[in-house]
């Protein structure tokens, strides 16, 4: 039978998918596939409710490289006739994803912020016009490969191994890639796109120096420092890790607190998502309070150390 097959180097996001997969599945006639390189993924992908997990322990497959993941996937795509590829919408994956379709002939689409099916087709939600709208969006070819972004869909429930591991040898180019060497990962970054709470702060803010407080609001809060895209590209206050937006990470959290952010479209897409969204910003005309679901009309440097001493008692 065949089936959707689903793959993120990331297994938290393979959850994801597999609970999308799980769901298209059930309108599509296919069973729910998984691809793995790491025998800890492979047995959580079976206690996701995957019926098969094809499993490859090859020495090509040991670190990620798009060129030998791309062939193995495909590979494993032709083996299990899946019409369907669900990858992860992250910086790999996405490049994944592109190579992946042209060696299966397929349409592609990343940056995918929902799927459903609709009139027999599956139907792929995007961002539009810099954000600013969204597209809905099909893949008309025979087989189709989408990456969908993190935190679309809720991971698939944890329950018993009832499908089974299937290990494949696999027939592997060599890569023209060579790691000449590699570097650590930046110690500022952190995981704003699975964040529950972020405390995003614009150029409102005066001065590096003020971070400080932003950091202990965010701490006393339980949740985490984003910024617009000037802060980290233009004055190199933080990391690039830590932009929200169009240019950055997309998030989801319970609750978005925007300090000193006017609310251009290019950051809201990042957390228009929110469950609630909170600003501070001394322009009452801004933007953002037109999508807030709270707003305080005041300076943020004045506000951000109220609030943090009120938290905490």
């Amino acid at each position: 039978m065949a089936s959707i097959l689903v793959f993120s180097e990331r297994a938290t996001l393979a959850f994801e998918l597999l609970g999308k997969a799980k769901e298209l599945g059930g309108h599509m006639g296919l069973e729910m596939a998984a691809a793995a390189f790491n025998p800890a993924d492979a047995e959580a992908f079976l206690r996701r409710g995957a019926s098969k997990v094809f499993y490859s322990d090859q020495e090509e497959l040991k670190d990620f490289e798009a060129s030998a993941y791309s062939q193995a996937l495909a590979q494993i795509a032709h083996k299990t006739g899946a019409p369907l590829i669900l990858l992860g919408s992250t910086r790999r994956g996405k490049e994944l994803a592109g190579r992946l379709a042209q060696k299966l002939q397929a349409g592609c689409l990343t940056d995918v912020k929902s799927l459903e099916w609709k009139d027999g087709r599956v139907i792929c939600a995007r961002n539009a016009l810099g954000g600013a709208t969204e597209a809905a969006q099909t893949i008309t070819t025979q087989v189709q490969v989408i990456a969908l972004m993190p935190r679309a869909h809720e991971p698939a429930a944890e329950g018993d191994k009832k499908g089974e591991i299937v290990t494949l040898q696999l027939d592997l180019k060599p890569s023209r890639v060579k790691v000449v060497k590699k570097s650590e990962k930046d110690p500022g970054a952190v995981d704003i796109q699975g964040a529950e709470i972020l405390v995003c702060v614009g150029k409102g803010l005066a001065r590096q120096e003020d971070l400080k407080m932003i950091e202990e609001l965010a701490q006393a809060l339980g949740g985490l420092v984003a910024c617009t895209k000037p802060l980290a590209t233009d004055l190199k206050w933080l990391p690039e890790s830590r932009i929200i937006g169009l240019s950055g990470k997309i998030g989801k959290p319970r609750l978005a607190l925007c300090l000193g952010i006017s609310g251009q479209v290019q950051f809201m897409v990042g957390i228009r998502e929110a469950k609630t969204i909170m600003a501070v910003n001394t322009d009452p005309n801004a933007y953002i309070f037109q999508i807030t679901d709270y707003g305080l009309v005041a300076d943020l440097h004045l506000a951000v150390p109220q609030m943090t001493a009120a938290l905490k008692g």
